[in-house]
């Protein structure tokens, strides 16, 4: 059914990267009652901080882009907290949204559910096939137990609780840290910094050669909508760009994108991680969904955001 304009909408998370996408798509459309709090106002980890929230404003439609995240380095770091935090913020949201009456809820994973060796492109049935990637299962498995729980009130309670796995995700408001930061930020700002110096090469880890998908966040948050009003079913839906870049043909756009005139040298002593990671999102694709923003376009976008707010 599709969200009335002036339906009460929550986003969780509203202030990250994807939840503040998914608040600029609504309001594009003409959604004028989101609800937004903190962290300040709303502790999602807290039980009755959530109830409290819900038995108050009652939202209608609920989309969970909240989650404790990071990289490789802090997922072995803190495997505590990323499995406490998110498992706390998504069964507080899930839960307290059936008990107050939302009609829809839509929860957001991550493709690092799917196992370490999964098919390529990997298929919404390769869940639960197979050992994870050790460095972020802590994370992995609350994003699953938040997919099964969405099924699980799907099935004992008919609660249209529905699921979405991004694959690699970049744009305005992305983590820009020198340290912990994804491949496509840390690039772009490894290039400026090079630029800014006037530097005569800049050093990339590996070999190059890896391939990998990039999804720009506005058509996440496109999907995500799309998703809302128009699917409603126990499988989650991988939500990416289809397309394939190898980190050597990255490194080469961003260079261009920021304009940078040195060269490239690569790092073959250094890691080059899984060869190949890309989702298979032919059922979205078949709802009629496709991305909009080619990585040119999206890099030119974030990079534009980057001098704008971090620089």
């Amino acid at each position: 059914f599709p969200m009335d304009k002036a339906a009460k909408i929550f986003v969780a998370g509203h202030r990250g990267l994807v939840g503040s996408a998914i608040v600029r798509r609504l309001n594009s459309l003409g959604y004028t009652n989101l609800l937004l709090r903190s962290r300040s106002e709303v502790d999602l980890t807290s039980q009755s901080a959530v109830d409290a929230f819900f038995s108050v404003e009652r939202p209608q439609f609920v989309i969970i882009a909240a989650a404790k995240v990071g990289g490789i380095h802090a997922n072995s770091t803190y495997p505590a907290d990323f499995i406490t935090i998110n498992l706390q913020i998504q069964t507080n949201l899930i839960s307290a949204a059936f008990r107050h009456g939302t009609l829809k809820l839509l929860f957001l994973g991550s493709s690092c559910i799917y196992p370490k060796f999964a098919p390529q492109p990997i298929p919404e049935s390769a869940l639960l096939t197979g050992p994870l990637e050790p460095t972020n299962e802590w994370y992995a498995v609350a994003k699953i137990s938040g997919i099964k729980m969405c099924q699980a009130y799907r099935i004992q309670h008919s609660f249209d609780a529905i699921s979405a796995m991004p694959t690699n995700l970049y744009g305005p408001n992305d983590n820009f840290h020198p340290e912990n930061s994804h491949v496509l930020p840390a690039l772009l700002r490894r290039f400026h910094e090079a630029k800014a110096r006037g530097a005569e090469s800049v050093v990339v880890w590996g070999s190059g050669k890896p391939l990998r998908e990039f999804l720009y966040v506005d058509d996440l948050a496109d999907a995500v909508v799309f998703l809302m009003e128009n699917y409603s079913g126990t499988e989650h839906v991988n939500v990416g760009s289809g397309k394939e870049v190898s980190i050597g043909e990255l490194a080469e756009a961003v260079k261009e994108t920021v304009g940078y005139g040195g060269e490239i040298v690569w790092d073959r002593s250094k890691p080059d991680g899984t060869p190949r990671k890309l989702m298979d999102s032919s059922k979205l694709e078949g709802l009629g969904w496709s991305p909009k923003v080619s990585l040119e376009e999206g890099l030119r976008e974030t990079y534009r955001w980057y001098l704008e707010n971090v620089v």
